[in-house]
């Protein structure tokens, strides 16, 4: 089966599961104590003909299944309606948000992939050694720090201290150079643990196929130790690393909530956390949405790599 045809058959496989994502997502908000109409009028007195009036205006007056009908409608067009709150554009308000979660989980990513493969693969060449306790050590520090002390720390340090960077965003572009040295801090705050688990699982997948007949066989033949590494191991150990990765793009998405609330990252972490306090149900839903999407394009994502990885698995799914 060829790669084009495998990715397919597995993006068909994801509708359903999506769709089951929008039902949850929808049921879930929606069945949260509280009246979207009391958070509409900041919970002032209003007299009945006013609420039913709201509720018609919005649908809440409709029966819950025909909620659900209408908003998935609204989701396959892209129109998301308007917040209650804020009056303001709901797609609107998450296109403007979403770039600063995107380049900030792509650099976290980046930066992750960059310290956690070679430190887990020096680990593995080097096992006992000083190298691989000073990584374990590192890796056991990394995993066991909770991001939102990192970052407060951070803070501390370099924006309190040294006052080498600011303590909020600079009210400038996203591509611009002070948003970016701005950005180091959350970046490196959401790198630490997966850099870490990354490292730790890049170490053992290497021993295991370090152990293995075809590694010692490469060696017999004569072949050069950073070939039998870079090309044999490398590769045949990748699996565990790609699906930490892979999956790890989701968690850069909602995992990235705490680390945008402590910088003040305008993103769509800091947004969920708005729209939970505010009870602003479109927001709320597209933010969930947003999430589980990146959820099932992430899973995706990982069974593609594992099929370029091993073309085996084309033919065993």
């Amino acid at each position: 089966m060829s790669i084009t045809r495998y990715t397919l058959r597995r993006a068909l496989t994801a509708v359903p599961v999506l769709v089951g994502a929008t039902a949850i997502t929808f049921s879930l908000v929606h069945l949260a104590p509280g009246d979207p109409i009391d958070f509409l009028v900041g919970f002032d007195h209003v007299d009945p003909e006013t609420r039913a009036a709201l509720r018609a205006e919005y649908n809440l007056d409709r029966p819950l299944w025909q909620q659900y009908l209408l908003w998935l409608g609204d989701v396959l067009t892209l129109e998301l309606g308007e917040s209650p709150i804020t009056g303001r554009d709901v797609s609107e308000t998450v296109a403007a948000r979403l770039p600063y979660t995107v380049a900030l989980g792509v650099a976290s990513w980046t930066v992750s992939l960059a310290i956690g493969v070679p430190l887990g693969i020096v680990a593995a060449i080097k096992q006992g050694e000083p190298a691989d306790e000073a990584s374990r050590i590192a890796a056991l520090v990394g995993i066991a720090t909770p991001n939102f002390w990192l970052g407060l720390v951070l803070l501390s340090i370099f924006a309190v201290h040294l006052g080498w960077v600011r303590v909020t965003p600079p009210d400038a572009p996203l591509a611009s150079l002070e948003m970016v040295w701005f950005m180091v801090l959350p970046t490196i705050t959401l790198a630490t643990a997966l850099a870490a688990i990354i490292t730790r699982l890049m170490r053992s997948s290497m021993r295991r196929e370090l152990d293995r007949e075809y590694v010692r066989a490469a060696r017999a033949k004569g072949l050069r130790e950073r070939t039998v590494i870079l090309k044999h191991v490398l590769r045949n150990s990748s699996t565990a690393v790609v699906t930490v990765a892979g999956l790890q793009i989701a968690f850069l998405v909602d995992g990235a909530v705490v680390v945008e609330y402590v910088f003040s990252w305008p993103g769509m972490g800091q947004l969920l956390v708005e729209a939970i306090g505010r009870r602003d149900v479109p927001v709320l839903q597209a933010s969930v949405l947003l999430i589980a999407v990146a959820t099932i394009v992430a899973n995706l994502f990982v069974d593609v790599a594992y099929a370029i990885i091993d073309p085996r698995i084309r033919h065993d799914r």
